[in-house]
């Protein structure tokens, strides 16, 4: 089993940076695949970024390509995201998700854990 904590999330004005982190517990493995994923209301669920477990592979979806980084410290067990130039469309409930082995993609469907997600609100 795994657990899932994500922390960072809050309110920041638009063109302002968050930094969220996932911290993973329990039964983790080199062949897991950490992704971030976001829910706004009204919405469906979001792929965000995903990163190998030895960090050596990321992807991005386009909305966030060139503003949003995503990292690993496997000392710490722990998955970042670092989000810079946030947008009022930014606004959602962020999710950290595990998926015990695969490609690195945004398919949630894949990803067989999940954290309860931490809030992030961009003001215009």
């Amino acid at each position: 089993q795994v657990q899932l904590v994500e922390s960072g999330g809050g309110l920041v004005q638009a063109g302002g940076s968050l930094r969220l982190a996932c911290a993973a517990s329990g039964r983790t493995f080199s062949t897991n695949v950490m992704g971030w994923f976001r829910q706004a209301p009204g919405k469906e669920r979001e792929f965000v970024a995903a990163i190998s477990w030895s960090g050596g592979s990321t992807i991005y979806a386009d909305s966030v390509k060139g503003r949003f980084t995503i990292s690993m410290d496997k000392a710490k067990n722990t998955v970042y995201l670092q989000m810079n130039s946030l947008k009022p469309e930014d606004t959602a409930n962020y999710y950290c998700a595990l998926k015990r082995i695969g490609l690195v993609n945004g398919r949630d469907y894949e990803y067989g854990y999940w954290g309860q997600g931490t809030q992030v609100t961009v003001s215009s």
